[in-house]
């Protein structure tokens, strides 16, 4: 059962073994399962056993605990390249109010995350100026 439960998250149902999943590794901390609608072979969420919405909401025993697990997974897939994404708000594509990491093998260039990176990485080129303000204002925030 997580700690923390929200009885209407679906990962949480999940946690408490109401809805049923493919397990693939579990440690006091952190479950990791096939995801049902996967974008390739292998893909896997790896979620805390603590409902929390977005990073800054979780405890740092949970993100200790999480990081090697997602590498295990990631190994586990059986393939060299991959994505581990992380959504945090809805602004930012996070469907599920549950922290959690897709583990996506990228077996080929049709399988797993295919973006436009043209189109949906925009970048632009920060002048040094810009860049050390920024750094200044996220120093100030730790």
């Amino acid at each position: 059962m997580a700690a923390n439960e929200d009885a209407s998250c679906i990962f949480c149902k999940i946690l408490k073994g109401t809805i049923p999943c493919h397990k693939v590794y579990e440690t006091e901390y952190s479950l990791a399962f096939l995801d049902i609608m996967p974008t390739a072979e292998g893909h896997t969420q790896v979620i805390p056993k603590y409902h929390a919405q977005t990073l800054a909401d979780l405890p740092d025993e949970y993100l200790r605990d999480i990081g090697p697990v997602i590498k295990k997974i990631a190994i586990a897939t059986g393939v060299e390249q991959y994505n581990i994404i992380q959504n945090n708000g809805t602004l930012a594509f996070q469907h599920v109010p549950h922290v959690h990491f897709h583990v996506v093998p990228k077996p080929n260039a049709n399988e797993g995350l295919v973006l436009d990176v043209e189109k949906n990485w925009p970048m632009k080129k920060a002048e040094n100026d810009a860049l050390a303000a920024t750094c200044e204002k996220m120093k100030g925030r730790l």
